[in-house]
């Protein structure tokens, strides 16, 4: 074959989708670096379709190549996730497998299987592989795999493992408690009363051999997948360890050996790894009783208003649109804004907040929240999937599902450990066999069987997503969603907090402060006029006095004329009288003496106020101030910040004076002011460039970037779904002092896992030698290895205790 045949037989073509292009430039950028690229031979990017075509030689480039080469470049390409529910995983060996092998399948970017939740998740190329192949690919590797959807009956399958574990001990545990009395006579108890038939070595195996192959079964299953795929997990120790005392034995009977039986030790083990297993699940079903909860808020029914008529119904058939009625006392169905009533809602239960939240006309509503005192009718704009609630169930699961960063260390241990622990095994029944005891099969055989059955490495499976499952739960309970175990991690490691001003420190909508009257006006009256001629213009400000007015209760009129004078202010006519109010330009234009207002407005101005002058009939009539105010937890949430040692920044677009203004009050000692939105994002990558690892707080779409580019994006829960969605953590209280209790979670956690770390490891580095030196029977070497596994997850428990 020539080499043009050769390459031609090598060629492959794919599609890739690529987002973030911009303009029909961006589209011959990437064309020209993708043509570039050894191994391509041909790239054709479509900017209208947002799809790059590319023939490439896969022996010279990879696929993951092509997309680090886009990624450079600032563009994102877009894959699909695959959720896969995974039957079968007894260790984090299995899922260590899977993992290595979805990798492995040509257009899989990234896959992640998580052994607590039994689920996978893959992203994908959809033009190089299906779901199908993904779902084959695991039962190649030798596990059951379906689709996962958000209906399916989490609860029963976890009962229905429960039940299942339950019940093999139970079987197990009768036919080996007779086996295990019989250990009293191998100790020397020969005044405890024996029955001689228990002594026969058929009457033992008749109850080991039940014990070994069929309550046994799962284990040589297991490692029977994991050899033939090339690896090796606990149940290739367990299947070692048990197989060797039990086949020992057999042939021990058969020879008519009845003194050197093993039989007890088999099925022991394998009652007291079964125990372990039973524990380990109800355990770790308190571990996602987070999604539980969550899941359990839901409303079952809703009263709707159609055609006149009220009527309950399921909520699963509440529509978009619908009118929604809900009394005193009832949950919210589903999410809406409020038509008619007035009433306060506890959103504790989503958001953390114990205070209850006054609802009116305009107002939304949040499905899953509680109406405490008042009748509200709300028209549902959120169902299904797209509600608050069901956004915030999926972002808890996927986070449960995750992996972070340190668990990569236990993985690798994981990987080697079993094949070394065979072999330390092997060396331990040689050393005994040969030199300590010479000539001695059984006792150099229990030797070796208590170090592998000791050294399973089945706690430092559990002891990372275990703690991540609990603490990402803890933190949803206190309205702070963790996307993922790594940003979980990276909280901790956090030295610098930048704070968007606007929405985040302040409350983000400006609102009336001050009414300042001068010569013969009173202040109400100059704020009715004001707040009159204010009436018929739609700038901010304009409705902070409105509404501020209203507020203190002064009744308004109608003007008869209105007009804005851009740049400038405004010119009315109210009650027959003419009204300016603005800047001290307009009064100057207007020859208004405005001398004895100049000082105070300068006052109010470098407290980060906006001032307007008021001016009735050609005469200086007073001035009101407007500000968007600051949250009342900001100086508090603040001040614990930097208790716990991190440097705050303040970021803003508004100019210096104002910026200054509002950092005094709330204790911020860095700003950076008049920064355009756009360059929000550079400012944290300067921090980043100093070495320092920076988290940013914004609410806003101008936010967006700066979320991304920072170690850690947090947005405030009340603000936009392109803040919540470029973020790596959503406070859904909207208080800063969320932060430092997201901060404190993350360090907690992060104890925790090292701690589960320590004690995995803990047990296996002092097990071994004890039983390498014939220290440790091996059904006490079962009962300590089942031992770990339930402490690392009772450790992980004790994080649903913590104070943040």
């Amino acid at each position: 074959m020539s080499n043009t045949a050769a390459l031609a037989h090598q060629e492959k073509t794919t599609s890739l989708k690529i987002e973030g292009m911009t303009c029909a430039a961006c589209a011959l950028r990437i064309e020209k670096v993708l043509t570039k690229v050894d191994g391509v031979e041909q790239a054709n990017v479509n900017f209208a379709s947002e799809k790059a075509t590319v023939s490439y030689d896969p022996s010279r480039v990879s696929m993951s190549d092509l997309q680090a080469k886009i990624t450079d470049l600032g563009y994102h390409v877009g894959t699909e996730k695959a959720t896969l529910d995974v039957k079968g995983m007894t260790c984090a060996a299995c899922a260590t497998r899977i993992e290595k092998g979805l990798k492995k399948v040509p257009g899989v970017t990234e896959a992640n299987v998580n052994l607590n939740m039994e689920r996978a998740t893959i992203q994908y190329n959809p033009e190089e592989v299906s779901v199908t192949d993904l779902i084959q690919k695991v039962k190649d590797i030798g596990y059951e795999a379906h689709i996962h959807t958000d209906d399916q009956p989490k609860a029963d399958n976890k009962e229905e493992e429960l039940s299942r574990h339950k019940y093999r001990f139970i079987a197990s545990a009768i036919l080996s408690l007779p086996l295990l009395y019989t250990m009293i006579a191998h100790f020397g108890f020969h005044g405890a009363y024996m029955p001689h038939w228990l002594m026969n070595p058929w009457v033992q195996l008749a109850l080991a051999t039940p014990v070994q192959f069929i309550i046994g079964w799962p284990f040589y299953r297991s490692a029977f997948k994991a050899l033939k795929n090339g690896s090796a997990n606990m149940d290739v120790l367990v299947s070692l360890g048990t197989s060797a005392a039990y086949f020992y034995s057999l042939a021990a009977t058969l020879a008519g050996r009845g003194d050197q039986l093993y039989f007890e030790t088999s099925a022991v083990l394998i009652t007291l790894i079964i125990l372990g297993k039973w524990f380990e699940a109800i355990a770790k079903g308190r571990t996602s009783e987070a999604i539980k909860k969550l899941m359990g808020l839901q409303a079952k029914n809703a009263t709707v208003i159609r055609n006149n008529q009220e009527m309950s119904i399921p909520i699963e058939e509440v529509i978009v649109g619908d009118e929604i009625l809900v009394k005193p006392g009832e949950k919210i169905p589903v999410d809406g804004v409020v038509l008619t009533g007035n009433s306060a809602v506890d959103e504790s239960m989503l958001t953390g907040e114990s205070v209850p939240v006054d609802k009116k006309q305009g107002d939304e509503v949040i499905g899953a929240t509680i109406n405490k005192n008042g009748v509200l009718t709300f028209r549902a704009t959120k169902i299904g999937k797209d509600t608050a609630l069901a956004q915030i169930i999926k972002v808890v699961e996927d986070a449960q599902g995750s992996k972070a960063p340190i668990q990569r260390m236990a993985d690798v241990i994981s990987n080697v450990f079993v094949p070394i622990v065979v072999g330390l095994a092997v060396l331990v029944f040689l050393a005994w066999y040969f030199f300590v005891d010479a000539g001695n099969f059984a006792h150099a055989l229990e030797n070796a069987i208590a170090v592998l059955v000791i050294a399973c490495p089945c706690a430092l499976g559990l002891a990372t997503p275990t703690s991540i499952m609990v603490g990402t739960g803890k933190g949803a309970e206190h309205g702070i969603l963790f996307k993922g175990g790594e940003h979980l991690e990276a909280a901790h490691k956090l030295d610098t907090i930048v704070l968007d001003k606007t929405g985040t420190i302040t409350k983000g909508e400006p609102s009336l402060t001050d009414v300042i009257p001068y010569g013969n006006f009173q202040a109400d009256e100059m704020l009715r006029l004001t707040a009159t001629a204010e009436k018929n213009s739609e700038h901010p400000l304009a409705e902070a006095i409105v509404k501020g007015a209203l507020e203190k209760g002064v009744g308004l009129t109608t003007s008869e004329s209105f007009e804005a004078i851009p740049g400038f202010g405004l010119r009315a006519q109210v009650e027959g009288r003419t009204l300016y109010i603005g800047t001290r330009k307009l009064m100057n234009r207007e020859n208004i003496d405005i001398t004895q207002a100049i000082s105070q407005m300068e006052q109010l101005e470098s407290d980060g106020k906006t001032a307007m002058l008021v001016a009735i009939d050609n005469q200086l009539a007073g001035m009101v101030a407007v500000a968007d105010t600051i949250k009342e937890s900001s100086r508090e949430a603040i001040a614990e910040l930097k208790k716990l040692g991190l440097e705050v920044v303040m970021i803003t677009g508004d100019n210096r004076r104002t910026a200054e203004a509002i950092a005094r009050q709330v204790g911020v000692d860095t700003i950076r002011a008049e920064v355009l939105p756009e360059d929000k994002a550079k400012e944290v990558e300067a921090f980043q460039k100093q070495g320092k690892k920076v988290a940013m707080v914004g609410d806003g779409i101008n936010d967006a970037p700066a979320l991304a580019t920072a170690d850690v994006g947090m947005a405030i829960g009340t603000g936009t779904d392109i803040a919540m969605e470029a973020a790596d953590i959503t406070l859904m209280r909207g208080e800063l002092t969320s932060i430092a209790e997201a901060i404190k979670l993350s360090k907690k956690t992060m104890g925790n896992i090292k701690q589960n770390l320590f004690w995995a490891l803990f047990y296996n580095t002092i097990g071994i030698p004890i039983a390498a030196i014939g220290l440790l029977a091996p059904w006490v070497a079962g009962a300590a290895m089942a031992f770990s596994s339930v402490s690392v997850v009772l450790n992980a428990l004790r994080l649903k205790r913590v104070k943040i």
